[in-house]
């Protein structure tokens, strides 16, 4: 497999789904929702995920699709080579602000991540990495991540989960949030990632979260030495939802050994 074409490919299509999102900020908009009222998906979701797949069916069409939007296919596993799309990652905000969204993009191998992008639209920053070649933001490398501390760390957070809510005791939230330097929430999993992966903050909580939220995510901050599992510390489940916990390598442990050991997630 010629992964170096892969990775060309995917940042090439990428940057052409920017183009069309930028776009797309004079039309109006067609918002429907899906899971509850604040789950939203527009037509722009729609039509970057169908070119997405039309791009990979044409050139790789032995490999499998999993988007966000259900136009790729019903995986049962993850043999062989998936990619993984969240056309627009913070659709609310792509809504409401028209920034603080992404796209994200990822290639696996039996399970195994081999490919990872994310790329800031508004910003012009195209996060991005191929497993065992580091990782980069636009042309410049991205350092490998250093070692912080919770009191002097930026922790992001959703302000939902130290309030009380029907996921997780929110107690156990808030001696985190206390003892943290600070807390900061983007209401977008990929720019929370890349923000771990390039120290704009140093950890990154979310109690539910899709394989297409995190995928590329995970490929660029492992890249970089952090770590990437869920709350209980375990490996990430790529056919379901599961919750999620990136840092550097010293914050996560502490974090886990600290914080959320008696989390029942």
């Amino acid at each position: 497999m010629n992964w170096e074409d892969i990775y060309a490919h995917a940042q090439e299509w990428v940057k052409e789904a920017g183009n069309r999102i930028r776009s797309s900020f004079d039309q109006t908009l067609n918002i429907q929702t899906k899971s509850d009222p604040n789950d939203l998906v527009t037509n722009i979701d729609k039509e970057i995920e169908q070119f997405f797949i039309k791009k990979i069916r044409g050139v790789y069409p032995n490999h499998q699709i999993m988007g966000e939007e259900g136009f790729g296919d019903e995986l049962k596993s993850l043999e062989g080579i998936v990619w993984l799309i969240d056309p627009i990652d913070g659709t609310m905000n792509f809504i409401h602000q028209q920034r603080n969204f992404a796209i994200s993009l990822a290639v696996y191998e039996d399970g195994i991540g081999k490919i990872g992008l994310i790329y800031d639209v508004v910003h012009d920053e195209l996060y991005h990495a191929i497993r065992g070649s580091g990782a980069y933001l636009n042309q410049k490398e991205i350092p490998v991540l250093k070692d912080t501390i919770v009191k002097e760390s930026i922790i992001a957070l959703n302000a939902t989960w130290v309030m009380e809510n029907h996921r997780i005791d929110h107690n156990l939230m808030i001696p985190l949030v206390k003892d943290a330097r600070g807390t900061r929430s983007y209401g977008t999993a990929a720019l929370e990632l890349v923000f771990v992966a390039t120290g704009r903050v140093d950890a990154y909580l979310s109690m539910r979260l899709s394989p297409w939220d995190f995928g590329a995510g995970a490929v660029i901050i492992e890249e970089l030495g952090g770590v990437v599992t869920n709350l209980r510390g375990e490996k990430l489940d790529f056919l379901s939802q599961d919750s999620l916990f990136a840092a550097n390598s010293g914050l996560h442990h502490s974090i886990l050994k600290e914080y959320l050991k008696d989390g029942k997630w």
